[in-house]
């Protein structure tokens, strides 16, 4: 009988320049990978920070030209946020989901339930804050294909961003993009050790790649890029359906 464990190898590149707006993000990788003097294989998966992807889009807001509505100011006030963050944070969201206690929970227009839609103000430098991509499953397409006409092979892409969860202390990664991997194996239908049918049993693959690269990666050192190694069963020729694939329904949220 074949096994079915995994070993995991995680390999994070070394620190990456400092990434501007139109920056060629898959050259900048190929050369991080060219430094650390590692290869890339079809089978990898590559799981780059978002920041990195938000700066390279040009993904970027200067809180100076921001200028809050009402509702902004209202909310900010509650939250004791500044308001023009606060505008932000509404325009890149479709719903306020939970406003109290300075936390501002949203579901972002991509659909993710995340803190402040995922605005950031951590390694931006000057009074500006990065957005989400717009597209991160695009963004994951668009870095495959370019890595696989600089290397000649097409590794995995997961964009990660860290979420809070609810009823957890701490943050982990997700994935909120990828191109080339499974991003849920749907085991329902299989049978556990004893025999017994499995009927609820779907496996975040591509979530639990960005997790394990959280744990190889410092945010002082720049690692915005961890190679993995050892998730081949998961790659795929094609691109997939992307991290929307983990999306749950709104139809199917317990917590309405």
């Amino acid at each position: 009988m074949e096994s079915n464990r995994l070993r995991l190898e995680g390999v994070p590149l070394p620190g990456l320049p400092e990434i501007l707006p139109g920056a060629d993000l898959g050259r900048v990788i190929v050369e991080a990978v060219e430094r650390a003097a590692i290869a890339i294989a079809a089978g990898d998966v590559l799981v780059i920070a978002q920041k990195v992807v938000s700066k390279a889009e040009g993904r970027l807001r200067a809180l100076e030209d921001v200028q809050p509505k009402e509702d902004a100011k209202r909310l900010a006030s509650k939250l004791d946020k500044d308001p023009r963050f606060v505008q932000l944070v509404l325009e890149e969201s479709s719903e306020v989901v939970r406003a109290q206690r300075g936390v501002l929970i949203v579901r972002t227009r991509h659909g993710y339930v995340c803190a402040n839609a995922g605005i950031d103000v951590s390694n931006v430098p000057g009074d500006a804050v990065s957005l989400l991509p717009e597209d991160p499953d695009g963004s994951a397409r668009r870095l495959r294909a370019e890595l696989a006409k600089l290397v000649g092979t097409a590794p995995a892409i997961v964009i990660s961003d860290s979420f809070g969860r609810p009823w957890r202390v701490g943050q982990t990664e997700v994935a909120i993009g990828c191109a080339g991997l499974e991003p849920v194996d749907d085991q329902r239908g299989k049978v556990d050790a004893l025999g017994r049918e499995l009927t609820a049993t779907l496996t975040a693959v591509a979530d639990e790649a960005a997790a394990a690269a959280g744990l190889m990666r410092t945010k002082q050192g720049r690692e915005a890029v961890v190679r993995l190694r050892g998730l081949e069963r998961y790659v795929t020729e094609s691109d997939g359906p992307g991290a929307k694939a983990l999306l749950r329904e709104i139809e199917e949220d317990l917590f309405r």
